[in-house]
């Protein structure tokens, strides 16, 4: 039997293959309808390149900014509430609680090294 790299850093708890996968993915760091609008604003910003690329390029520096700002913004909110979840809890809090924190905390960081 092979050495399976992909099956090897999948969580413990989570079966691997097709059958372990969700169809619907984690939810989203940043709400739906604000991805869209900054998809659409750097759509635009390519869109425009040709006729006018100076601001083509200011636009789509705009929308990376933008993005970068809620992303930063979801994840601080993301954490503020894990943190307080756990924190200042009764030290004999449940290790399963604990764990489950532990768990999204991974999720998360896992999914910002793969972007």
């Amino acid at each position: 039997m092979m050495y399976d790299q992909r099956r090897a850093q999948q969580p413990a708890d989570r079966p691997s293959g097709s059958a372990g996968r969700r169809s619907t993915g984690p939810e989203p760091l940043v709400p739906p309808e604000e991805r869209e609008k900054i998809a659409l604003r750097l759509g635009h910003a390519v869109n425009a390149f040709a006729d006018t690329p100076r601001e083509a390029l200011e636009a789509a520096e705009s929308a990376l900014e933008e993005a970068a700002a809620q992303l930063a913004n979801a994840l601080a909110e993301r954490r503020r509430l894990l943190r307080e979840g756990w924190q200042g809890q009764d030290p004999e809090t449940e290790s399963t609680e604990l764990r489950l924190a532990l768990r999204e905390y991974r999720e998360i960081t896992q999914r910002l090294l793969r972007a």
